[in-house]
Parts: C-alpha cells; structure tokens; sequence
C-alpha cells in the first residue's frame, strides 16, 4: 500500500497541544490496524535541543539510538507504538546545517543555495526518511511546530506545499487552531480560526480537517460558521475540548468526534473497529482512585511544568497502575533549608522523594541534604541520573566520613571526586569525556531490589549524562553498605545503586522516565510507588 502523509499544524497561539493531538490520532489509527510513524519538525535553527535551557524547551527526550529531541516525541511513544529515532525530529538548524555542508563539499556544481529548492529538497527528504525507517509504514503523521505566521517555519510549509502537490492524493492537512470565549461579550469568535486558515491558504496548503481547541463545547452554529468560512465540510470541523481529568482522555474525546474514521475515508484507509478498553480503564482508575498518594520533587526547574515531563508521566502511571491518584510536591532545591529538622518540616506530607537529572552547581547541597534526610528516616528515595550522583556523594560525606567527597562537575579541585568525567578516574578511559546518550545494556545483580522490579538480569535503557560514579571508591562505599546493583554490561561501570537496609533507596544513572506508558508503566517507577504506599500505610498505623 502506497504510504500515506498527514501534516498537522497549528495556529492563533501556541501551546494548544499539537504534540498530544498528533500522537492522539497517532493511537487510533493504530488501533485500526495501521502501521504508523511520527516526525516533528521544529523551526528553530538550535541543531537540536540538547543545549537549550529547560525554561526555553522543556525537557530533551532522547531516543535509543541517542538523539536529544523535542518533548513531543515523548508524547509520541507514550501514545503509540510508532518507531521513534534521530529520523524522527529535523530542526531548521539540521536542515540548514546539511545543506551548507554540500555547498561547501561542491555538491550544488556551482549553483546558487537557495531556500527553494534547496531547503524545502532537504525537508522533504526528510520526509521520505522517516516515513522509510522500517518496512510497510501505511501512515507518516508530520507535526510542524510553532504558529502558522511565524518566519521560521515558512519554509517547511512551502516544502509541505510542495509534497502535497507531488502527492496529491496521499496526503491530508489537519489544522489545530484555538476557538476563544470572550467573557465579557459572552460569545465564542470563530474569527481567529479564519484568519489562521486564510493564511495558510495563501502559502498554498489547503485544509482537510480544522481541529478546534477551546474551553467550551461548540455550538451547532459556530461549527457551522467554521466550516462556511473556512471551507471545510461541516464533519470534518472537530471539537477538542478541554479535558477534565487527565490528558489520556484526548484519544476518547477525537475518536467520539470521529476524526480517526474520517481521517481513513479520506485517504482511502481500511476503517477497522477501534477498541479503547484500555484507555477507559486507565480514565475509570484515575476518576476511582483508592487514596492519594504524594511525593516530593527536588529539582532546580520545578516550576517549569514541561522541565521533567516524562518523570510527570511516569510517575502518574505508576500510581495509575496501582490505583492511587497522584499529587507531586515540588521543591526547589536551592531554596531547601540546610538542616534536617528545617527538612522534616518540609518534607513531612511526603511519602517519597524523588530527585531528577540535570546539570550545575545550583541546588546541589540542597539534593545532597534531601537524599541525607531519606537515608536517615528511611523515607523512600528515587533518583535519576544526577539524582545518583547526589546519593552516592552523599553516603561518602555522611557514611564514609569523606567531608570533601564531591563531583568534578561542582568542584573540579575535590580531594576525593566520587563522581566524575571517566579520563579523570585513573585508567579507565572508555567513552570521554562526551557525552553518554543512547540505549545501553545493564547488568542486574540477582535478588538486588532492581532485579525484582524488571524480574530480569539484564535490561536496555536510555542515558543523558557525561559524569559516572568513580570506581576507586566502589570498594569502601559497598563495605558501608552502598550496594552497586547494576553495571553497564562489559564496562562495569555504575548504572544502578542501592542503599542496603533501607525499604527503597534507589538510584540510576540512566532515564527510565523516557520508557514508559500509561498502558505499561515502568517497572522502577511502579516499584518507588509501591515503596511509597508502604510507607504510608506504616505512617498513618503509627499515627493511629
């Protein structure tokens, strides 16, 4: 079957949820039977974001073969089966980046580099890449960020123009645009929606399927008014509104608006039954939940809700999976007090912590003072990435008594570097300085709470970091009761550890957050909610 193309856009402002309405209809055209696969174009001229603050972008996802990619993606894999790698997000600063290394090499013979059709040549290659990653692919949905108007991504909507008149016949243009309700005149104004249309016109797309995002359902009337204007048919004017209870409801809320069938009409798709049993299960447990559940976050960007998405999303379908409903308290680590009376205080609504990856200086003793706080009262403990750094320099200090143990990224002048870049351990001169991204293999040592949780010994998973734990200090710190449970298969370096006699105090090198799915929570965040329901349940019989 010939692959099919859907190009997905928004307009009128952005932040109206593309990512979440692309992979949406992502599912439930798998649930048809179709084989899909998703690709993000972003417009900035950033290579990728892996250099960008959290405040600008959000978290970096990162995929098995180690790009550092958009948030969306994360939303892709959460919703779908697609298959997600570095063909799967282009940004303008990779196209233009391409391009410019062929001029340079010769390979124009002499033309002039043009934005067309040079540009617009690379951006649909990249099409054709992604939408040829692995066999049989029937469906490519194509996500363009940013705002219909914005400079930046004029360039991949003319090669989007150019695609579907290549293609005519295989492609559909679903624009996702934002319906306001104007209090004061007490009326919902459609005009906006126009004009986002209008523009896209007069860069020569067309619209199949208006997607509107707004805070109240549409009248009969308005639908109308879109559809006139617009010149969509009236099915194909869909409502997306706000959902109530949790984004895993948007699936349920397009396919009752019967975006997935028309979608197959119009590209000539086998229209299958679409079963979300599934996904009403997870809606039943989050609206029926037996208690609420809250864990602490410790992190430096906290208040950016997109900082540590994927931890958001795992830890809510840990608790989904266990029937608890999920309250996150944040804590911004440079401003947590530095005595632990100060932190019980602070801490004492929580039933576990959990400390995310990052980079720098800012907050670190605040990180090391937490993961000191749990160690102690035997509050369980999760950390990620840096989040085990803090854990490991924080047994030496307290444990070992070293007083200056400490990581070469806070202080590269530390006496006793517990964690650091691998050339400054010694002999060990495997991987650099560079940076750890990608899937990696672990081994799990048996009967270690890590191996209970995967119920495996060895296991793959995804790193973002450049810093490991140092493997001269392995041999005290074990003695003293820090159990290294996971190791990088044939490099034997520190990718799981343990605080022994201690209910959980776990702690990875790697991200397991970019690993599960509401459908399939990860084993390690199921294990820390079930450490924290524990703990609970210990704390409210003391208190009885």
């Amino acid at each position: 079957m010939q692959t099919k193309y859907i190009f997905i856009t928004g307009g009128v402002c952005s932040s109206l949820g593309k990512g979440l309405t692309a992979a949406a209809i992502g599912l439930l055209l798998e649930k048809k039977g179709l084989k899909i696969a998703m690709l993000k174009f972003d417009p900035y001229l950033n290579v990728d974001p892996g250099t960008m603050s959290p405040y600008q972008h959000g978290e970096v996802y990162v995929t098995d073969d180690g790009a550092e990619t958009d948030l969306d993606l994360g939303h892709y894999y959460r919703y779908t089966n697609s298959s997600l790698s570095r063909v799967s997000n282009a940004t303008s600063g990779q196209i233009y980046h391409s391009v410019i290394r062929r001029e340079r090499k010769g390979d124009y013979l002499g033309k002039t580099v043009q934005v067309v059709p040079h540009i617009t040549d690379e951006i649909k290659q990249r099409i054709h890449q992604c939408a040829k990653q692995s066999p049989d692919i029937d469906l490519l949905l194509v996500e363009v960020g940013g705002t219909i108007g914005d400079i930046e991504s004029l360039p991949f909507l003319e090669a989007i123009r150019q695609f579907t008149y290549e293609n005519r016949q295989h492609c559909l243009n679903v624009h996702l645009t934002y319906v306001p309700y104007l209090k004061a005149a007490g009326e919902v104004k459609t005009k906006p929606s126009q004009h986002s249309v209008q523009v896209l016109r007069e860069i020569g797309i067309i619209c199949d399927i208006i997607v509107c995002r707004s805070e109240c359902h549409l009248s009969d009337e308005v639908k109308d008014k879109i559809s006139l204007f617009c010149n969509v048919p009236r099915r194909a004017v869909i409502e997306e509104v706000d959902v109530e209870k949790t984004i895993y409801e948007v699936p349920l809320s397009l396919h009752k608006e019967g975006i997935d069938s028309l979608i197959c009409e119009l590209l000539d798709l086998p229209n299958g039954q679409v079963n979300l049993l599934e996904w009403e299960e997870i809606i039943h447990k989050i609206t029926h939940p037996k208690g609420t559940l809250t864990i602490g976050m410790v992190g430096k960007y906290v208040q950016h809700q997109d900082a540590y998405k994927s931890v958001n999303e795992a830890l809510s379908h840990a608790a989904i999976a266990m029937g608890y409903r999920l309250n996150i308290c944040r804590f911004e680590a440079d401003k947590l007090p530095l005595i632990q009376a100060e932190l019980k205080e602070k801490f004492a609504s929580c039933d576990g912590i959990l400390v995310p990856g990052g980079f720098g200086e800012r907050g670190w003793l605040g990180k090391i003072e937490t993961a000191r706080y749990c160690r102690e009262t035997h509050l369980p403990y999760f950390g990620i990435c840096l989040g085990m750094q803090v854990m490991a320099v924080e047994f030496a200090r307290n444990v070992l008594a070293l007083s200056e143990a400490n990581s070469t990224e806070i202080d590269p002048e530390t006496k006793d570097p517990v964690i650091s870049l691998l050339t400054e351990q010694g002999k060990v001169q495997e991987l650099g300085g560079t940076m750890r991204l990608g899937s990696y293999i672990c081994q799990l040592q048996e009967n270690s709470k890590a191996a209970q949780a995967y119920q495996a010994t060895e296991i793959s998973e995804r790193h973002r970091h450049r810093y490991e734990f140092n493997h001269l200090y392995q041999e005290r710190m074990e003695a003293a009761g820090f159990a290294i449970t996971g190791t990088l298969k044939e490099r034997h370096l520190c990718e799981i550890a343990e605080i022994k006699n201690h209910p959980w105090m776990v702690a990875v090198q790697f991200h397991p957050e970019f690993k599960s799915k509401p459908t399939a929570a990860h084993p390690l965040f199921l294990k820390f909610i079930q450490a924290a329901i524990d703990h609970q349940e210990k704390s409210e019989k003391r208190k009885s």
